[in-house]
């Protein structure tokens, strides 16, 4: 296809290095961007508008790191025609939040760094606008350019613990509540084609890269590190939005490393691949904010490592689960701090209440396909007597399960909510409240670790189980071939 696109040159910037934004304002108007289901044939040739190149140095940007920002970076995007990159040379610009407009794309080069605010005076008076960067309904908006944004997430730890930072929370202000009060990094807030390619987001103060409400959703080649210690610095958080795509994204954090959730409306067409994750928490979690629909949802050729729990479903709150996929994923789990969740299970898949005033959900048609997991812990599958697990599939699944680190075993892990932790024995894969349960060359092995620890590879009441079929399935020690 001809490049349409006139770039209005700005001063020390090359050709080259426009080179990946102008690909991304291609992207932003080719429509529908992130279908879960692939195209049968590519769309048509577009002919792009001209595209304006402006730098936040030309506008009064000094760059470092001292002085805020803020004014002349606004006012760059302010100044944005329709179509428009807003250029962050190298440097490291501190700032309050920052808004953005539509058809506006952050080139954030190289050597470049976007330094939020650690003040409450740095953000809007309403907590649902913490970020440092923002865009509200807003279309064909997005972030690139190979630098980076930094949160300065440990300026907000009020006490360092190698178990779990204590942290500085806002909510004496009352403009929150709770323990978890502080400022999340880049927002996108009911917006439609949005790209976020090939940029560096690190050290979220919380939620890292929160997607709410959004249509057309592409997340490609970006790296996410948060420290390990600190609770809630969750990576990538789809919230409400459909047609997303997250792919070659390298994810390292304390909390949940991709976390779709439901709060006021449903989240069907979901993909991700080609993905390294390691976090504290849960490699993939769906919920716990679950009060509507998953549908349609495609997990692809991820490495875990290292992580506290796998792949989890977590519905607390009435919505119901259906058509997800998980495929071709290598999986490292292991125990940390009780303070965090999980039980270092390779998978976990639970409905329950959350409180007296919730509802179980329903979780259905669920694919595990080509998984090969190293764990500390087996697998736990849970629905309750509202809530039913059904129509699971394990197809050439491998289970490795030995001890290495030194915490305690022997627990059940339902939170939030429901039931709490739980003293059970181990077992390969525990079953309540189960019913259509396909298992299909599935390996499980064993090593000796002499502390009786592992009590068996199915544990379930029948009373709870129903449907269970087996092919292939082999249960034994440990052995090097």
């Amino acid at each position: 296809m001809p490049n349409s696109i006139l770039i209005i040159p700005v001063g020390g910037l090359t050709q080259l290095e426009l080179s990946s934004s102008t690909l991304l304002i291609t992207l932003l108007f080719l429509l529908p961007l992130t279908q879960s289901r692939p195209c049968t044939s590519p769309p048509p040739a577009i002919q792009l508008p001209s595209t304006t190149a402006l730098s936040v140095t030309d506008f009064g940007a000094i760059g470092d790191g001292i002085h805020y920002d803020t004014l002349p970076i606004q006012s760059t995007i302010d100044a944005c025609p329709s179509t428009c990159l807003v250029i962050f040379p190298p440097g490291r610009y501190l700032t309050a939040t920052i808004h953005l407009r539509s058809g506006v794309v952050l080139v954030i080069q190289e050597g470049a760094v976007v330094l939020g605010g650690t003040k409450l005076e740095d953000y809007p008076k309403e907590s649902s606008r913490w970020y440092v960067v923002m865009a509200e309904h807003a279309d064909n908006v997005g972030i690139t350019g190979g630098g980076e944004i930094n949160g300065q997430g440990l300026k907000f730890v009020e006490r360092f613990d190698k178990r779990k930072n204590v942290m500085v929370s806002w909510n004496k202000t009352g403009a929150c509540y709770g323990d978890e009060c502080r400022p999340r990094l880049v927002g996108f807030i009911g917006c439609k084609n949005v790209t976020v390619s090939n940029v560096n987001l690190f050290q979220p103060a919380y939620w890292c890269l929160h997607i709410v409400e959004c249509d057309n959703t592409l997340i490609r080649n970006i790296s996410i590190y948060g420290d390990f210690d600190t609770p809630n610095n969750d990576g990538i958080d789809i919230q409400d939005s459909n047609n997303t795509l997250i792919t070659k994204c390298n994810i390292n954090t304390g909390d949940d490393a991709i976390c779709p959730k439901t709060y006021n409306g449903p989240l069907y067409n979901l993909t991700a691949t080609d993905c390294w994750i390691r976090t504290k928490s849960s490699a993939i979690k769906l919920g716990s904010a679950s009060w509507f629909d998953f549908r349609g949802l495609l997990f692809d050729n991820i490495t875990i490592f290292d992580s506290h729990r796998g792949l989890g479903l977590q519905i607390r709150d009435g919505g119901n689960v259906s058509d997800v996929t998980f495929s071709n994923i290598k999986i490292s789990t292991r125990y940390y701090d009780l303070s965090w969740w999980g039980r270092a299970e390779p998978i976990y898949v639970t409905t329950c209440p959350r409180d007296s005033g919730s509802n179980a959900g329903t979780i259905s048609s669920l694919r595990f396909i080509n998984i090969t997991a190293v764990s500390e812990n087996g697998v736990f599958l849970s629905g309750t007597g509202g809530g039913v697990v059904s129509n699971l599939k394990f197809s050439n699944v491998s289970f490795t399960y030995k001890r290495w680190t030194n915490y305690a075993g022997g627990l059940v892990d339902y939170r939030p909510g429901c039931w709490g932790l739980v003293n059970h024995s181990m077992a390969g894969i525990i079953m309540e409240y189960v019913d259509n349960f396909d298992v299909e060359d599935v390996k499980m092995r064993w090593y000796e670790s002499g502390s009786g620890e592992w009590d068996n590879p199915l544990d379930f009441r029948p009373s709870t189980v129903n449907n269970i079929s087996f092919l292939n399935f082999y249960s034994g020690l440990y052995s090097k071939q």
